[in-house]
């Protein structure tokens, strides 16, 4: 039996995954990321504590799994996108991992916009200018960290990053890079004219050579071999977008679905053979499978906000039930549960970490009162998080007809309350799949048809891919929550002036 080894990135979490060629997970190891916030709106990581995690879980998962190292036909990756990861001619980095979250480069998005920048942009890579993006961060270091570019021989994703570490050599990724508005959409190349509208032409040698996800980037070095347990030699391949990841994972491999991952980021995805080039939609980018393109609308507003509520207003009642042998999600989900939609009017802003409304607008309750308790807030942040994406998708079905239901990923595909939140919200019907890692499935997929175990994506999910559960939407609830949702549009509109002010 052959085995592929997936190791993601995401937001909060690092894990590695064994799987093997039926699709069964033998293993997964995962660690929390300890991220770090030195000031309001950063985000950051030690990478050199990164790479320990990473070979951390690994090790781990194959002890757990029991799998000789030599079983393991290939290794590729799924990591958040955006963000930024720098290495130095000494091949240590040269800056702190940045993470998608991060927003201190929202005035170069907005001086961009004003002078014309964007729009140049766009007829480029067809895509909009995000403050997480690395052209928006490069620019931010350029400025107020010297030196930092000048040391720098490699801008990474985190993805080329931990395969650095992993093979010694450095390769870029095409359904990352060309999500960062760093290729050019219609070249599928690095552009230096592109770079230049960004003053960022001095970056343009320190691109890695771009590589498509099931491209083999190299073989696991014998000090990374000491480090992971793996076995020197063994083929690793480029990897992808955790977004792509999970689509792949979910079953998207043709124009028909969509997709929606509602983990730290909103992400609602479909794919297609041409861009969509009418601005309607935010994002364009290359899929991991050559000849499509990723139609994304996304943003930081998802089950993100979930676990800060959580850990900053649920921590006791977490550690209580610990206690008991109980979770905290069961709570949760038993709490929204005992509101009915109609009976509360409390609205939550998903945007503790970011937003897709504005890149300084902030997490909000509006409408609470003494009546309210926890159950209420908590069903307003479910309900807020299942808008944000609403809003993405509306986007995107300007440009296609409504698919027969949509896949879920992520946290909140794990509760029945929120799955059918969700379906009522968007009146389509939701589907979820039997894999709870859809990033770590992704990245085996890859790994599978670069050492020739699989021909192609599509064989690969015609094997894999298992939908679990179909849940639909209720329409007596459809005009309730077409009101709340004009409640959720109406206090957005209310608050736009007043976030610039609340940064100052």
């Amino acid at each position: 039996m052959k085995y592929f080894l997936g190791i993601d990135n995401g937001g909060t979490f690092v894990k590695a995954g064994l799987v093997d060629e039926n699709g069964t997970f033998a293993a997964v190891a995962r660690e929390p990321i300890e991220n770090q916030t030195p000031k309001p709106g950063f985000t950051e990581r030690d990478m050199d504590a990164l790479w320990e995690q990473n070979a951390k879980v690994v090790k781990a998962a194959l002890k757990t799994g029991g799998i000789r190292p030599e079983d393991i036909a290939g290794v590729s990756f799924s990591g958040h996108g955006k963000g930024l990861y720098l290495v130095g001619e000494d091949g240590r980095p040269s800056y702190p991992g940045i993470l998608s979250t991060d927003t201190r480069a929202w005035s170069y998005v907005k001086q961009w916009k004003e002078d014309g920048t964007a729009k140049k942009v766009y007829e480029k890579t067809f895509q909009d200018i995000l403050a997480c993006q690395p052209v928006s961060l490069l620019a931010w270091l350029r400025d107020h960290e010297e030196g930092v570019l000048e040391r720098t021989k490699y801008v990474f994703s985190v993805n080329d990053y931990i395969r650095f570490c992993l093979t010694g050599t450095a390769n870029g990724e095409y359904t990352n890079f060309s999500g960062a508005n760093l290729v050019n959409l219609q070249t599928a190349a690095y552009d230096r004219e592109l770079l230049e509208y960004f003053g960022l032409g001095m970056v343009y040698d320190k691109l890695p050579p771009l590589k498509y996800s099931a491209d083999i980037c190299g073989a696991v070095t014998e000090a990374a071999a000491e480090k992971t347990g793996l076995k020197a030699g063994t083929p690793v391949m480029a990897g992808m977008f955790d977004v792509d990841a999970c689509g792949i994972a979910s079953g998207i491999f043709d124009e028909t679905p969509m997709c929606m991952i509602a983990g730290t980021w909103s992400i609602n995805e479909y794919i297609t053979k041409a861009p969509i080039t009418n601005g309607t939609v935010s994002l364009n980018s290359m899929f991991c499978i050559p000849g499509y393109f990723l139609i994304e609308e996304s943003s930081p507003t998802s089950a993100g906000n979930m676990q800060w509520f959580i850990d900053e207003l649920l921590a006791e009642k977490k550690e209580a039930l610990k206690v008991e042998g109980k979770s905290i999600y069961d709570f949760t989900n038993e709490a929204v549960a005992s509101v009915e939609p109609r009976d509360s009017n409390v609205i939550f802003l998903p945007f503790l970490n970011g937003s897709n409304e504005d890149a300084l607008a902030r997490g909000s309750f509006v409408g609470l009162t003494d009546f309210h308790g926890r159950a209420h807030m908590l069903r307003a942040v479910y309900e807020g998080i299942a808008f944000s994406h609403l809003t993405h998708v509306k986007r995107l079905l300007a440009n296609r007809e409504a698919p027969e239901a949509i896949r879920l990923a992520g946290g909140a595909a794990n509760s029945e309350v929120w799955v059918q939140i969700f379906a009522d919200v968007l009146q389509i019907p939701i589907e979820t799949v039997s894999c709870d890692e859809q990033g770590i499935m992704g990245a085996a997929m890859a790994a599978g048809i670069g050492a020739g175990v699989f021909e192609s994506y599509e064989a690969a999910a015609g094997k894999l891919v298992h939908v679990s559960k179909k849940v639909l939407p209720r329409p007596e609830y459809a005009e309730v929550y077409e009101r709340k949702y004009r409640m959720y549009r109406k206090v957005i509109g209310a608050l736009s002036g007043v976030w610039e002010d609340l940064n100052q």
